[in-house]
């Protein structure tokens, strides 16, 4: 028996289009009925409601696209972009964490090291996955990773998509806000290229953890954002409700960061989302790789730290308007 392909809710008219155009098709073929005017018209209205739809999505149906179950994962565009991946486990000090995974690659035939936070496909793998929220192991995992890397001159290629670090006690109690701060602090300092990719959600400290690179990057329907819409909602307007008003007033979505100057560069993704062809969006993917890590290769150590602190203390300057003087 198939499974029930999954619809967003604005996403139901398609749905329907679909169902009238596979009845179509049936009846054609079993009745053997001409029915090609009526296909095509059907096609005609699909092709204007896909445009209709998936070129006006508010910031509220982005981070619903953000968080589809069929969207890729890290480990998808780790499969697809690289080569002879290699696993790393463990942070040395307490246990592995599989919500925050990492290891050695190649990537157009040079070594990088990839860490990633990965997300589960079914109930039983979210849960070994934690649902993509690192705990402090993760983290440090991280850290022993991305230092590695710069022991043996390996670019550090970061895959973001977590609603947040783990807030349970016993990640409280192994110290998670530590943690991640030292990340923040160790990853301005490395003395190697670093990119991050935000490919789905980038919830708060979580996503930041290793998200202090040289350049950063957003799939179109991704997010990146300080806290969840529906947090933020639940602070402001005391209604989780509230998550379509806070998602349009956080300037979370991909072309709100650019103008920000928070992230370097969109990558596109096909109509509907990165879900409906992996093999589209990790061509945008490799394409753009390519391009900054061959532009961060070409300055010397000392240009890639200057160049990442000036990025850094630029990031939310803003200047105000003084008062007009009679």
């Amino acid at each position: 028996m198939e499974k029930p392909i999954y619809t967003l809710e604005f996403e139901k008219p398609l749905r329907e289009l679909s169902a009238q155009l596979d009845q179509l098709r049936q009846r054609s073929e079993e009745n053997k009925l001409d029915l090609a005017d009526e296909i095509a018209a059907i096609e005609r209205k699909i092709s204007a409601t896909q445009r209709e739809i998936y070129s006006s999505l508010s910031p509220w149906q982005k981070v619903q696209i953000a968080r589809h179950p069929k969207r890729p994962y890290a480990l998808d565009y780790v499969e697809a972009l690289f080569e002879n991946f290699q696993e790393l486990h463990g942070d040395r000090q307490y246990n592995d964490d599989r919500a925050l995974i990492g290891g050695t690659a190649f990537f157009q035939g040079r070594a990088v090291m990839i860490v990633a936070q990965q997300k589960g496909r079914d109930t039983k793998e979210n849960i070994q996955r934690n649902f993509g929220m690192a705990q402090p192991e993760g983290y440090r995992k991280a850290l022993r990773l991305m230092r590695l890397a710069e022991k043996f001159g390996m670019p550090v290629i970061t895959f973001i998509d977590t609603p947040g670090a783990f807030p349970g006690i016993e990640s409280e109690e192994r110290h998670v806000s530590e943690a991640i701060a030292v990340n923040l602090r160790e990853m301005a300092m490395l003395r190697v290229p670093s990119i991050a990719i935000v490919v789905g959600e980038g919830g708060s400290g979580g996503a930041l953890g290793i998200g202090v690179t040289d350049r950063v990057l957003i799939f179109e329907n991704s997010y990146y954002s300080v806290i969840s819409p529906e947090g933020c909602a639940a602070i402001l307007w005391k209604d989780r409700a509230a998550a379509p008003q806070a998602a349009e007033a956080l300037k979370i979505n991909a072309d709100h960061l650019e103008k920000l100057g928070i992230v370097d560069e969109v990558i596109p993704e096909p109509f509907g989302g990165a879900h409906n062809d992996l093999k589209q969006s990790a061509d945008a993917l490799r394409y753009a790789l390519l391009k900054h890590l061959n532009d961060l290769r070409a300055l010397s150590v000392e240009q890639l730290l200057d160049t990442r602190y000036e990025r850094y203390r630029h990031l939310g300057v803003y200047e105000e308007a003084g008062a007009t003087q009679h």
